[in-house]
Order: C-alpha cells, then sequence, then structure tokens
C-alpha cells in the first residue's frame, strides 16, 4: 500500500502579502472619453476607484514542474492567484489560458489575506479621491496601515500614478473592444491608477524604493503587459524571507535601486523602516511631549496634513517613541472622506485626514485632540469636560527630553557637508541610511529614557507575589504639578498592560535600561529591600517647599540598612555611555575583589552622561545579498534561485568566524526557512537545531514542530535515526505543550472589607508593601490579636496601615539642619522621632537612624549624641520623681561615657525601651555574624512595634508590640556567642533572596575575577558572584561592592548543579533538565544550549591545556561529553559502565570520574578505564559524595555520604589503605574545595548542642582538622574559593544566605 503524501508546512510567509491594482472601472473611462470629447468642458468629473487586480503568493507552484516544456507563452497560461472583480469580464489576451484548460482555475478562487478589505481598499489608496487631469501628475507614495478584527495590523504602501487616457499604451484601450478615436480635446486626459502593496511588516521606506523601481517599468508597458509586470513584481517580493531579529539585514537588487530590508533589533521590538527624526522637524519638542501625553493617557487623537504620506510616517513615528508601551485601540492614520463619520467613535483611537476637514472635524466632534502637521500645533476641539485638557508630561523627565532632542543633528546636510559627492546613486544611498540608522539609534534612546524616567518609581509600588500594584501611595509620591497626568495614565489599557510586563519579569527595553541606568546606590537599595526613605545626603541636596512636604510621601515596604561604611568606587557606566578607552591603572578598585567594605557607593551619572548617548554609535549591524531572481518564474527557475540562495548562506557561514555566533545564528534561520520552503524537511530541522548553540532567542519553535507534525513515516524514522535530531522532535513533539497562559489581571491595592484569619492577613500585608517576610507577618498576627480572637477585623488592619504610612511620611519630611547632618554619615535615615522630651542633655526631640540614637536639641537648633547601638552597654526602664509625681524615664548606659543618658519620654518610654533594646540586640547579632540584614531585619520589628502600638492605643499594646521584640529576646532566651574561630574568619553575610517572601537553597556558586578591558562597561570589568537558586534561577553579585548586578535570570525551571566559567566570556550551566545553558558575561544573557545530553548534567571542567579550550561534561546517566569551546560541537563522547556519575576532575591527561559506586579513572586519548577507587570492601559500600585532587601534594580526598570523616589517598600508591580524618560533631558532609594548602568541608553539624551548618578546614600536610566554622543556621550546600583570597559558601532553604570567609 503506498505511503499517503506527506502535507508539507507552509514556511512563514515572505515580505509580500498582497499585491492590488486600483483604477478605474472600463465604464468610467467610457463615460470621461464621451465628456471630455464635448467642447468646453474644462473640468473632467471624479471616479469611483476599485480594484482591478490582485496578487497573491504563492505564484509558482510545484505542479508546475510536470510540464514537459516550458515556454514564455506556457507560463502565462499559468495566472493562479491573480484576480479581477467579476462585474468586469476579463478580455481574451493572448496570455490568458484557453477555455476548457483543466489547468486553468477560476480568477476568483482567491484566497485574500486576513485585514485586508477589497471593498475599503480603494478608498484608501485615493483617500482624497480620484480625478482624471487635463496635466499627469507626478507620482506619489503613501502609507496604510490595515487592522482585522483580531487586532493584527498589516501594513501598505501606495503608489500613484498617471497615464494618458488615448495612447497606445494606456489599458483598456484595446482595439480589440474599443474603435479607435483620437482627439484633441482627448489628447490631455490623464487617469490615476495605484499599485498597493500590503505586508506583515511595516516596511515603509523599503517597499517605496521597490514601487518607486516599479513604476519606471509600468510607464513603458502596454495594456496587456501592466498585469504580467505587477506579478513578476509581486512575486518577485514573495520570494524574499523576512530576516529574523537581530543584526542581519537583507538586501535586495530591485534595479536600479539597492533595496535594504532591516531586521527587528530584538523579537520584541518593532521593525523600524523610518525616518524617526519626521516629527522633530514639524514639532517643537513641547509639542512632541505634549502628544505623547495624548497618547499615554490614550485620548481620542487626530492628525491632520496637506500630505498623505505624513499621515501614517508621523504617526508610527509616535508609536515607536512609546516602545515597549504600545497602542492597543483603533489606529487609521488614514480616513479618507467617506471615513470620516468614524472620528465620532467614542473610545479612544488614533485617526488621520487630510488638512481640509480640519475646520469640520472640529466642530463636530467633541473632545478630539487635533494635532496639524502641516503648521506644528496640538489643540484640542470643543469639550465641557475640563479635566481632560492635556496634561503636561512631568516636569524634570520633560525639561531632559527638551535638552537632548535639541542636542541631535537633525540634518544630514551638515553631517555629510565634509564628504565628497557620490558619484554612485546606492552609495549615496548608503551613506544617507547609515546616518539616519546612527539618528534613529539616538531617538529612540531619547524617547525610552522619558518612559523611564517618568514610570521608573512605579516597581516601587508593585507586591509581584499577588500582583498588586499600589497606585494611591505611588500617586502620593508624585510632586503636584504631575498628579493629573498619573491619574490619568494609571487608567489607561496601555497602563495596565505596563503593570502585567513588570510583574511578569519581562526584561524588555525598559527594565534593560532601568536596570542600566540604576545608580550603585540604587543597586544597593534594591539588594536590601531599603525604604525610599531620604538618606542624609539626599537630604542636604534637596529643598523643602510646603507644597513638596504636602504633596511628595513616600511609601515604604521594609526599613533601610546602610550600616557599612561605604567606599567610593568608579562612578557607574551605563550601558547608554560611551566608555572612555583611556588606559586602566591596575589597581582599579573594579579589578580585584575587597571584602573588608563589602558594600558600595551611592555613584551619580557625570553631566556628561548624556553626551555619550548623543554620540554613541547603534549596533553593529551586517547585510546579506539575496540572489537574483530569474524569469519566466516557473517551479525550475524558483528552485534555482533557492539553490543559489542555499549557496550563498553557506558560503557566507564559512567565512565566519568562531566567535561570530551571533550572525552565524541568523544564517542558520534563513537556510532553515529556505530548506522548508523547498521541503527538505531534514535539512530545515538541521539548520533549526543549530541554533540552540547559537541563538536560543530566535528558534522558531511552531514552526518546527509544525514541521515535524507534517513529516511522513520514513521522514520521521530518517530524523530519529540523527542524534542531533532526536532530541529536538522530543523537545517540540513529546513534552507536553504549555498551558494557555492566564492573563491575570493587576488588582490594585483595596484595603480589606472582611475579618481576616492569618493567611489572609499574610496575604493583605505583604500586597500592601509593608512586610514580605511571612514570619515576620506571623509575629505581627499574633501581636494585633493579644488576648482577642486569632483574626483581624477591617477597622484594625486600616489603623495599622494608617499608621505605618503616617510613620513613613513624618520620616520622609524630616529636615535636618546642615550642623546637624554633619555629625551624620551620609546614608544614614531618620526612621523614629519623638516628640519634645525633657533630658539630662537638654530639651530636644530624640532620633533614631539605622545606627545611632541623638537628640535634636531645641531653641538653637543642635546635635547630641546619646549612643550608637554597637556602643550601648545597658538600657533600663524606670522612673524619676518629680514633686509627688513619677515620670517614666529611659536609661541608656554607654560602653564610652561613665555618664548615663536619661529622658523623661513619659508615656512613650516604654515603647522606645522595647525598640532600643530591639535594634542593640539587632547590632549585635549583625556584628557577630557579620550579617547587615539583622539590622534591617530590627529596623522592620521597631517600626512595625511603633505601628501596633498607634493602632492598638489600649494599656495592653506594649504587651503587644513586645511580640515584635523577636532579636531582644533570642538574646535573652538563648546564648548570642558567636566562636571566636568563626567571628575572626567570617567577613560579611549576603542575602540573594532578599525581596522574597521566604529564602531559597544556594545551589551553586561561581566566583569570576574581574577583567581590565577599556571596551567593556566599568561594572562588567568587576568580578562577579554567580549564585544558582531554586528552579533555574541565577543572581549575579558585582562582588566588588556586593550589588546585585542583574538581579535575577532564568536557565530552564529546574535546579542548577554546576557552573563553570569558560575563557572569561561565559559560564556554562548545568542543570537537572539535562541541559547546558550558556551565559553570555557581556551582554548577561543566556541565548545557547547544548542539549547532547540525556540525563541531568552533574559536572562541568575546563581543560585550557589546548590551544582551544574544551569542556567536560558529565551527566547522571553515565555519559561524558567533550566539547570544543569555539565550535561547540562534540569532539569526543564516552560512557562509563555504572549511572550515577555525580562530578568529574582533570589530572595528568585523566578523567576522574566520580560515582556512587566509587572514582573510576579514564585516560583521555582512547577513554579506556584504568581503575577504581573505593572505600574499604570490609566495611561496608559507601557511596562517594565528592573528592579532590592535590597534584603538588600527590592526594586524593574522599567524602562519602553518610560518613564524618574523609579519607586520603597517595596518588604514588592508590591501592594502599587510605588515611582517616575524622570531623566532630559531623551530622552530614554536602560539598569539598581546595583553597591553597586546605580542604574546606561544608555540610551540617552541632554546635552548642544544635545542628547547624559547619565548615571544616583540613591542613593537608597535618591532615587535621584546623578550624570548625559555624557557618549558617542550615547546611552548607555549596562552596566555591574567590582568588584562593576568600571562601563563599551558600547555606539550605531554612535560612537561604551566602557567607564570605577569609583565607589564612
Amino acid at each position: 500500500m503506498a505511503e499517503p503524501a506527506a502535507r508539507h508546512p507552509s514556511p512563514p510567509s515572505g515580505l509580500l502579502e498582497l499585491c492590488a491594482l486600483v483604477g478605474a472601472p472600463r465604464d468610467s473611462l467610457r463615460g470621461l472619453e464621451q465628456a471630455a470629447q464635448k467642447r468646453g468642458v474644462k473640468r473632467l468629473s471624479s471616479l469611483d476607484p476599485e480594484v482591478l487586480s490582485v496578487f497573491v503568493p504563492p505564484f509558482a507552484s510545484r505542479e508546475d514542474s510536470q510540464a514537459p516544456s516550458i515556454s514564455g507563452t506556457a507560463l502565462n497560461k499559468v495566472r493562479r492567484r491573480s484576480f479581477r472583480k467579476k462585474r468586469e469580464k476579463p478580455r481574451m489576451e493572448a496570455w490568458k489560458s484557453p477555455p476548457g484548460d483543466p489547468r486553468g482555475p477560476d480568477p476568483e478562487d482567491v484566497s485574500i489575506p486576513g485585514g485586508v478589505d477589497l471593498l475599503a481598499l480603494p478608498q484608501l489608496c485615493f483617500p482624497g479621491g480620484m480625478c482624471a487631469a487635463s496635466e499627469p501628475r507626478e507620482d506619489s507614495v503613501h502609507f496604510l496601515v490595515l487592522t482585522d478584527i483580531c487586532g493584527n495590523r498589516t501594513y501598505g504602501v501606495v503608489a500613484q500614478y498617471c497615464r494618458p487616457l488615448h495612447d497606445e499604451h494606456c489599458f483598456y484601450n484595446g482595439k480589440t473592444h474599443w474603435e479607435p478615436s483620437v482627439s484633441v480635446s482627448t489628447a490631455g486626459c490623464f487617469v490615476p491608477f495605484a499599485v498597493c502593496v500590503v505586508s506583515r511588516f511595516p516596511y515603509y521606506n523599503s517597499l517605496k524604493d521597490c514601487l518607486s523601481c516599479l513604476l519606471t517599468h509600468l510607464k513603458l508597458c502596454k495594456d496587456f503587459e501592466v498585469d504580467n509586470c505587477i506579478k513578476d513584481f509581486a512575486a518577485r517580493l514573495s520570494l524574499i524571507p523576512s530576516p529574523p531579529p537581530g543584526p542581519l539585514h537583507l538586501i535586495f537588487n530591485m534595479k536600479p535601486l539597492q533595496v535594504v530590508f532591516p531586521s527587528q533589533a530584538d523579537p520584541e521590538s518593532p521593525v523600524i523602516d523610518l525616518d524617526l527624526h519626521l516629527p522633530l522637524l514639524c514639532f517643537r519638542p513641547e509639542k512632541v511631549l505634549q502628544v505623547l501625553s495624548c497618547l499615554l493617557t490614550e485620548r481620542r487623537i487626530v492628525f491632520f496634513s496637506s500630505d498623505w504620506a505624513l499621515l501614517t510616517l508621523i504617526a508610527s513615528c509616535f508609536m515607536v517613541y512609546l516602545h515597549p508601551l504600545q497602542w492597543q485601540h483603533t489606529f487609521v492614520p488614514i480616513l479618507s472622506g467617506q471615513m470620516l463619520d468614524f472620528i465620532m467613535a467614542p473610545t479612544s483611537f488614533l485617526m488621520g485626514c487630510h488638512i481640509d476637514h480640519f475646520e469640520e472635524v472640529s466642530q463636530e466632534a467633541d473632545g478630539l485632540i487635533l494635532i496639524d502637521i502641516d503648521h506644528g500645533s496640538v489643540t484640542c476641539s470643543k469639550s465641557s469636560d475640563h479635566d481632560r485638557d492635556i496634561p503636561d508630561v512631568p516636569l524634570l523627565p520633560a525639561q531632559t527630553f527638551i535638552q537632548r532632542i535639541q542636542s541631535l543633528q537633525l540634518y544630514p546636510e551638515l553631517h555629510l557637508a565634509h564628504l565628497s559627492s557620490s558619484t554612485d546613486l546606492n552609495e549615496g544611498r548608503a551613506r544617507h541610511r547609515a546616518w539616519q540608522q546612527t539618528l534613529n539609534c539616538k531617538i529612540q534612546h531619547i524617547a525610552l529614557q522619558l518612559l523611564v524616567d517618568v514610570f521608573r518609581e512605579v516597581k516601587n509600588h508593585l507586591n509581584y507575589e499577588h500582583r498588586v500594584f499600589n497606585s494611591e501611595e505611588f500617586l502620593k509620591t508624585r510632586a503636584a504639578g504631575d498628579q493629573q497626568f498619573y491619574k490619568q495614565v494609571l487608567d489607561t489599557y496601555m497602563f495596565h498592560s505596563f503593570l502585567k510586563a513588570r510583574l511578569s519579569g519581562r526584561l524588555d527595553a525598559f527594565a534593560r535600561l532601568d536596570l542600566d541606568t540604576q545608580s550603585e546606590q540604587d543597586r544597593i537599595d534594591r539588594m536590601l529591600m531599603s525604604p525610599r526613605r531620604p538618606t542624609v545626603e539626599k537630604m542636604a541636596s534637596r529643598k523643602f517647599t510646603p507644597l513638596h512636604i504636602t504633596h511628595r510621601r513616600l511609601v515604604v515596604s521594609m526599613p533601610n540598612l546602610q550600616d557599612i561604611t561605604l567606599p567610593d568606587l568608579p562612578p557607574k557606566n551605563s550601558s547608554l555611555r560611551t566608555m572612555d578607552t583611556s588606559p586602566c591603572s591596575s589597581s582599579s578598585p573594579g579589578a580585584h575583589m575587597n571584602m573588608d567594605t563589602p558594600t558600595g557607593t551611592h555613584s551619580t551619572r557625570s553631566p556628561q552622561f548624556w553626551e555619550g548617548v548623543l554620540n554613541m554609535a547603534p549596533k553593529t549591524t551586517y547585510t546579506f545579498k539575496i540572489p537574483e531572481i530569474h524569469f519566466p518564474l516557473v517551479s525550475q527557475c524558483v528552485q534555482a534561485y533557492y539553490t543559489d540562495f542555499i549557496t550563498l548562506l553557506s558560503k557566507a557561514m564559512g567565512l565566519l568566524g568562531p566567535g561570530d555566533s551571533l550572525l552565524l545564528a541568523r544564517y542558520f534561520y534563513l537556510r532553515g526557512i529556505v530548506h522548508l520552503t523547498q521541503g527538505q524537511l531534514l535539512n530545515a530541522l538541521l539548520d533549526f537545531q543549530n541554533l540552540y548553540k547559537t541563538d536560543i532567542g530566535i528558534f522558531p519553535a511552531d514552526l518546527v514542530k509544525g514541521t515535524v507534525e507534517s513529516m511522513s513515516a520514513s521522514e520521521r524514522t530518517q530524523a530519529e535515526r540523527m542524534p542531533e535530531l532526536r532530541r529536538l522532535i522530543t523537545e517540540v513533539m513529546d513534552k507536553p505543550g504549555e498551558p494557555p497562559k492566564v492573563d491575570d489581571p493587576v488588582k490594585n491595592f483595596e484595603l480589606p472589607k472582611k475579618h481576616m484569619q492569618l493567611s489572609d492577613f499574610v496575604r493583605r500585608v505583604q500586597e500592601s508593601g509593608i512586610v514580605k517576610d511571612a514570619t515576620i507577618i506571623h509575629r505581627l498576627f499574633d501581636a494585633l490579636t493579644v488576648g482577642q480572637q486569632k483574626q483581624i477585623d477591617p477597622d484594625t488592619f486600616r489603623d495599622f496601615y494608617t499608621c505605618w504610612k503616617e510613620t513613613e511620611a513624618e520620616a520622609q519630611e524630616v529636615s535636618l539642619p546642615a550642623m546637624v547632618m554633619d555629625h551624620l554619615d551620609k546614608n544614614e535615615c531618620v526612621y523614629k522621632l519623638s516628640s519634645s522630651v525633657k533630658t539630662n542633655r537638654g530639651v530636644g526631640k530624640i532620633a533614631m537612624t539605622q545606627k545611632r540614637l541623638f537628640l535634636l536639641t531645641e531653641g538653637r537648633p543642635g546635635y547630641v549624641e546619646i549612643a550608637t547601638f554597637r556602643n550601648i552597654e545597658e538600657v533600663k526602664n524606670t522612673t524619676v520623681a518629680f514633686l509627688l509625681l513619677r515620670i517614666p524615664t529611659l536609661k541608656i548606659k554607654t560602653v564610652a561615657k561613665k555618664d548615663v543618658f536619661e529622658a523623661n519620654l513619659k508615656s512613650e518610654c516604654d515603647l522606645w525601651h522595647l525598640m532600643v533594646k530591639e535594634m542593640w540586640a539587632g547590632k549585635k547579632l549583625a556584628d557577630d555574624y557579620k550579617d547587615p540584614q539583622y539590622i534591617q531585619q530590627a529596623l522592620t520589628n521597631v517600626l512595625l512595634m511603633d505601628a501596633v502600638v498607634g493602632t492598638l492605643q489600649s494599656p495592653g499594646a506594649i504587651y503587644a508590640a513586645s511580640k515584635l521584640s523577636y532579636f531582644d529576646r533570642m538574646k535573652s532566651e538563648v546564648p548570642m556567642a558567636v566562636p571566636k574561630t568563626t567571628s575572626e574568619t567570617l567577613k560579611h553575610k549576603i542575602n540573594p533572596s532578599a525581596g522574597e517572601t521566604a529564602p531559597q537553597a544556594v545551589d551553586v556558586l561561581l566566583y569570576t575575577p574581574g577583567r581590565l578591558d577599556p571596551a567593556e562597561k566599568v561594572e562588567d570589568a568587576h568580578p562577579k558572584l554567580w549564585c544558582a537558586l531554586s528552579e533555574g534561577k541565577v543572581v549575579v553579585f558585582d562582588a566588588s561592592s556586593w550589588a546585585i548586578h542583574q538581579h535575577c535570570f532564568r536557565v530552564g525551571t529546574l535546579k542548577v548543579n554546576c557552573m563553570v566559567a569558560v575563557e572569561q566570556s561565559q559560564v556554562w550551566v548545568g542543570s537537572e533538565d539535562s541541559l547546558i545553558y550558556i551565559i553570555n558575561v557581556r551582554s548577561m544573557s543566556c541565548h545557547k544550549q547544548l542539549t547532547d545530553h540525556r540525563a541531568a548534567v552533574t559536572g562541568l571542567v575546563v581543560n585550557c591545556g589546548k590551544k582551544c579550550s574544551e569542556v567536560y561534561s558529565c551527566s547522571v546517566d553515565g555519559t561524558v561529553l567533550a566539547w570544543n569551546v569555539s565550535t561547540l560541537r562534540v569532539t569526543h563522547r564516552f560512557q562509563l559502565q555504572h549511572g550515577d556519575l555525580t562530578a568529574i576532575r582533570l589530572h595528568g591527561e585523566r578523567l576522574w570520574c566520580c560515582t556512587d559506586h566509587g572514582i573510576m579513572v579514564v585516560t583521555m586519548q582512547d577513554f579506556a578505564q584504568e581503575m577504581r577507587i573505593n572505600k574499604d570492601a570490609d566495611e561496608g559500600h559507601a557511596s562517594v559524595l565528592d573528592f579532590q585532587l592535590l597534584p603538588e601534594e600527590e592526594q586524593l580526598w574522599v567524602a562519602f555520604k553518610g560518613c564524618s570523616e574523609l579519607c586520603t589517598w597517595s596518588l604514588k600508591d592508590l591501592a594502599r589503605p587510605p588515611q582517616r580524618t575524622c570531623l566532630q560533631d559531623c551530622l552530614e558532609l554536602s560539598c569539598m574545595i581546595r583553597v591553597k594548602r586546605q580542604i574546606w568541608v561544608g555540610g551540617k553539624g552541632l554546635s552548642q548542642g544544635k545542628p547547624r551548618g559547619k565548615i571544616y578546614v583540613i591542613d593537608v600536610e597535618r591532615k587535621t582538622v584546623e578550624k570548625e566554622l559555624v557557618a549558617h543556621m542550615d547546611a552548607v550546600r555549596t562552596l566555591c574559593s574567590a582568588e584562593d583570597r576568600y571562601v563563599l559558601s551558600g547555606a539550605g532553604k531554612e535560612e537561604g544566605k551566602i557567607a564570605i570567609w577569609k583565607v589564612e
């Protein structure tokens, strides 16, 4: 039985969706001729245009190849995809198929692409009406945007031209139908026609060039040649594939012009093929801001111009300015005269009309924004709603935008004046295109920076876990003059979509620029979840006004921590800034890691920051010239074209170096598309498979799945035999598809209206942005429900929320005298102020920062130091006698001073007693454990105490607040003494789970040293710490300041097992999902994957001994692969007999493989197993956990699962029994590394009778334990070395922190 023919998948459509010829019907022209023949008629009547012909791809079918011979006449008989209106009976032309020809389908049987309305198209092609003229008009072009019922847009370019009514070349003047009639009166009658090209992409300039070339041929065509000429033109466009996102642009020779089709910058960016400076030539910068304000507030907008082309171009430029925000309403930039009623729509829209209709529209419709392109004006039509006036863009971003726009060079003549005149047409066009590309790049960055400046602080009011935006608190942070703008913007669909993107963690253009332009201090605050309260430095730089105090209320979620002295780091170099290429000194602080000062400084951008933006060059782009298309367009010619295409692509790929993977990926993509079009499915899949190793970001998953589904049984079997395709097919077919994404709405924060149990209370508090840590919220719940039923009523929650926000507002509005600020660190913040009280050091207010207590004296403002939390020795709450009264008094004794500070705090005394003791205990823990987050947590507890007392206002309020006194209780109940060895060795702790609702386990750590490369950004030259957390999350720290460099990105969704640095520019990550992810260190992106393993990747090791670096990887099923780093190809492959392979090491041209059954030693030449190392047989089987090779000492150190000892073999004689090193109080082992002449072993052990994460430091010569370090509250999961100067340890999920230890 014959195998059924496979249905081949449809490749992505090319540039062309449809091409149409529009003109007047023959009957109209007959009447026009009769009218023109009457003497004295000066003005001819208007015509009704209609679609004369439509051409839709494909233009050549596979059946064409079955013809025994091909001739031009035979070609003309196969007009399969053209269309004529039924009301016009086609004429019998020489090239039409004869009646009864079975191969000639009905010309009406044409599939018109969605979104193209053939009835409305003629009006859009002639929006100003269609009239014959006594003189020929100049050819003109305008542009269309067509939208289907699903909101999908297609783009049209229309070229209008004229032909004489009576001419041997004119349409409908075939002598077969009409009698020749020559009249002097009609010799000067010219009839307009239009050719419209519709594409899925907005290739305005490119298709304009193509149509311009077409018109030069059409004017020379005879009547019967026009359709054929347009069809050939459409066929050529249909064979041009759309370039994939990235740096590769396509060039096609349209003769006489070389037409360039630019690609998207990335998959989420739009195609930009227009001159973005056009609005800047038509409007002053202030007016541009007004238009953007109207778009951001989603008004009903109408553009006007006397030039139809400018309507679409200007409107499209503003759409680009908004990116990545998107206009989601009606977008019809051109309305014909018959469509003017569209502007009566009640919903938001953007439309365009001819300037002749300006007065009519402004008088008939209310509440419209009228934008006159010709005169550069923006006005409102009559409206009774005064609140709908155009709001001003926020002042500071607007001023910055205007300054940057005014600095641009908008005239190419000034830029090209010094160049010699180009004698080649295409060379001159290339010069102008390069200038335009550079200018477009600058304008995009300026527009994007405006959006970032306007919306940067939105993220501070988002709750990511519950998808909540606190709009009320966000509005409180806006200046008075900006309130109206933000109130209108916050209600738009556009802003709602923007919030969804932020809450989904999308790293789009907005997020990247926001991250790149953050100051170092902002990064640290983000890492520590610091509040937006003013530091002393910010307080000194700002000037308060009563209006500012009234309207500028910053919302806060967690207390600040700035308790560590901050070194001055080099200023942050944004990705938008041109890097100084002067030689770098070897003592640059960015080139090494400083553990003694682990935090960074607030670095502001220099005044020359944006000068770098204006002088920047766009990203490098490349071009690929598409081969010539030969006619006649039959299957053989098309196949020849595709063959040439593949040959040129393969040749270009062969010329690329190993580092050109970005460009190589685009060639693979294009070649895969061409192979698919040819029906070569296996070759297409092989090309798409290579995208995993070059750029997974452009992998066409849906297209590949469709290709696999369309394969015949024999093709599928053949593909399954190829290892590289077997995994690809498994990925796209066997794995269940992603469930449809639920469009989770963004909720606006609202106070609860019902009683809350604990779980609901936790959610509500997290949504409010007050606290995220569920453990702290549990203690808050206990505090608010003391002596009551375990539920919280809405009134109590509202009172608590109000107290919290009022305290934040009061702290925000604190203004300290200059002489007081001189005594404080620039990064200190005032968190609490008492009322005016009498003390033994004067009358004033007690102020609390994260570091100290001080008295702000009254009368003549002054500063009196009370105590730093580090120096407090004792805190008492007592009373003193005054006449017959006993006044509550707080006494604080410090180490440095003999006299005790006393303050008559009266009713506030109990609360201040609790707060000071909590801060004192938190500071002691922070110092003992070198963990600044203890101070942050103590501040959180203190502020919650204050809010609880303010909420309850009852005699039991202090007792309730004491439930939050966590660190003080810990100090009283549990001995806090840290072992001396631990305290001396521990340098600092950081929390990679900051901002999460619960800690996450640290699975893998990797340190990469800094580079002194002047071509890179300053922060990219810093050393980095790579931290793998749960579910494929990787957090990257700047190891010179411990600010998060890139907050988080994903490598799959499963656990990360191993990481290794490769050639300074890459980090390879082995995952539980069997993939190896390759991260580009410079771009901080992950666009490459190695898919050759079939089980979890458990080990990676680099062999740098060869000229070309090699990486060995292993998986748990026993597979070991050797990779060429340059080509990412597997050079060697072997399989161990037993699985459970957990790690590999290189030593002496041998691979040492760690398995549950022992350590296998394999030669690297022939991969033959040489030996196997196990624990003594008489002690029973013990699985190997980890091992370390010490070549200099010729030692092999091995840790076994479930054992509390290490075994050491001599590499000289592995048969000799090992020496044993016992680890005291060890409960389990997790990891081990070699540092200098020490072995560091991490796990869990007993400390003061409780299980704790412990590290054992062992001397390799004496084989004795030198130190026992009490590292973490949970087991130590991973260790890594930083330049042999420091060791970093990561804890399990109960703590989730990273400790930094100094190596002796």
